[in-house]
């Protein structure tokens, strides 16, 4: 990463066309339903390979206009609200879900045990069981796990048995295979002292029938998954997933081949819906719409999802149709572009008390921003999913900052600290695609060492939100 002042001067001319754009915007008179200018840096309309044109800023718009934008802060804050609302106004009903189809669910009623765990005495270990002092007399017949209950034992008498079979009535102990020998008459003698109860697991050790073993509001993670399984489920309650449409705009995109002719290719519609899935969402649909405004009406009103996610379109260009879509239908606009880059021209719509509509930038990483500014508050209060805890970490390197908004940077985790990468542009995914976290970086820059929020990745933290199916 470069410090300030040693920027490259791709960089340096990309911030200076944010800068010039973020004091532009449409109908500064209309409050929310502004622009946030023509197809800036951070993916007006679905220039998803940093394509699209910059139209010039409108000279009689007010200075302070970047100002109407909300802070990042408050846009995630009003994401997870308007989540909450939703969640109210639905009052979804919980789902019985096949353990094979639960991870990452939000368990919506308690986890209490079917059975006794163990549900009878076992072995904990490959071995004999035997009964009062040795000697033992071993009986040629052994027990195997899953058979039937083994006959007793009586004093003076062992058996083979494998770990997880049923203990005989009357068993002392188990001996480890390792810890006896036998004698030239076929007599089992202990290598050192047994006692009694040793390696056996008794009934209900784990758990009793009826105890809780998880609250409402636990993750499926995969070991909830075995504990379900072993403790009698085949279904688990939980909170359904959010139903997601998403619909990439932009007649310039290429679904294969090279980019050719002004042409270019669509990253999004590729990328979305597995980031989705990872967020806790049920993607139902994929949708080209092109640049067709009434396509683009009919997709948004004909909808049944819980959110819709568009890419691209969310400026003020000629061809830019989310808002004018939004101001058809009667949409209420709850946030109208964030002080953030890349993404500044994102935006979070209720369309009903229970859908709304997150508006991504066109350019890749400024889609990225808005999915994690946006989308994951919302999916993830839906979903009924904990918030991760906030953390933060140094960074090694200086980070150059926007004067207003905060910067979302990809950054590589190393041992301790940050590592901040290259290939930070809005129109770029060659950085968050080896990056581990995006770090939140605010207004004004942050210097080496300084220390910075992160947002993870969901592949990137090893949990359970790597659900891309």
């Amino acid at each position: 990463m470069t410090s300030p002042g040693t920027r490259a001067d791709a960089d340096a001319e990309d911030l200076d066309v944010e800068e010039a754009l973020a004091l532009v915007r449409e109908n500064p008179g209309h409050g929310s339903h502004g622009s946030h200018g023509r197809r800036d840096g951070h993916g007006g309309h679905g220039g998803h390979g940093g394509h699209g044109g910059q139209g010039a800023p409108t000279p009689h718009h007010p200075a302070d206009a970047r100002h109407q934008a909300t802070p990042w802060p408050e846009a995630r804050a009003t994401a997870e609200r308007a989540a909450r609302t939703a969640a109210r106004a639905a009052r979804r009903t919980p789902v019985a879900v096949p353990l094979d189809a639960a991870l990452g669910l939000t368990l919506a009623a308690p986890l209490a045990a079917l059975t006794d765990l163990p549900s009878f005495d076992t072995s904990a270990m490959d071995g004999w069981a035997v009964a009062g002092p040795g000697p033992w007399a071993v009986r040629d017949e052994g027990v195997l796990a899953g058979h039937a209950a083994p006959a007793p034992l009586i004093d003076g008498e062992a058996v083979r048995i494998a770990t997880g079979a049923r203990i005989p009535p009357d068993t002392t102990a188990v001996l480890r295979t390792e810890h006896g020998r036998s004698d030239e008459r076929g007599r089992l003698h202990p290598t050192r002292e047994v006692v009694h109860g040793q390696d056996i697991r008794p009934r209900g050790q784990e758990c009793r029938s009826g105890d809780q073993l998880l609250p409402v509001g636990a993750l499926a993670t995969p070991a909830v998954l075995g504990l379900a399984a072993a403790a009698g489920y085949d279904t688990l309650t939980a909170v359904p997933r959010p139903r997601v449409d998403v619909l990439v705009l932009g007649d310039e995109l290429l679904t294969q081949g090279l980019p050719h002719d002004g042409l270019i290719r669509d990253a999004l519609g590729p990328m979305l819906p597995p980031w989705l899935r990872a967020l806790g969402a049920e993607v139902r649909t994929v949708r080209r719409i092109g640049d067709d405004a009434k396509a683009l009406h009919r997709a948004v009103t004909t909808s049944e999802a819980d959110l819709i996610v568009t890419t691209g379109g969310t400026a003020a260009g000629p061809v830019d149709h989310v808002h004018p879509t939004l101001r058809r239908i009667g949409a209420e606009l709850l946030v109208d572009g964030v002080k953030a880059r890349p993404g500044h021209p994102m935006l979070l719509a209720r369309l009903k008390d229970d859908q709304h509509l997150v508006g991504l930038p066109g350019n890749p990483l400024a889609a990225v921003s808005g999915l994690l500014t946006l989308a994951e508050p919302l999916l993830r209060t839906l979903a009924a999913r904990p918030a991760p805890e906030p953390y933060t970490l140094p960074l090694r390197d200086a980070v150059h900052g926007h004067p207003y908004d905060t910067r979302l940077v990809p950054v590589v985790l190393r041992g301790e600290g940050a590592v901040p990468l290259h290939y930070n542009g809005p129109a770029m995914l060659r950085g968050i695609a080896a990056a581990d976290a995006l770090a939140v970086v605010p207004p004004g820059g942050a210097r080496s060492g300084q220390e910075a929020e992160l947002l993870d990745l969901p592949w990137a933290t090893g949990g359970i939100g790597v659900c891309f199916t």
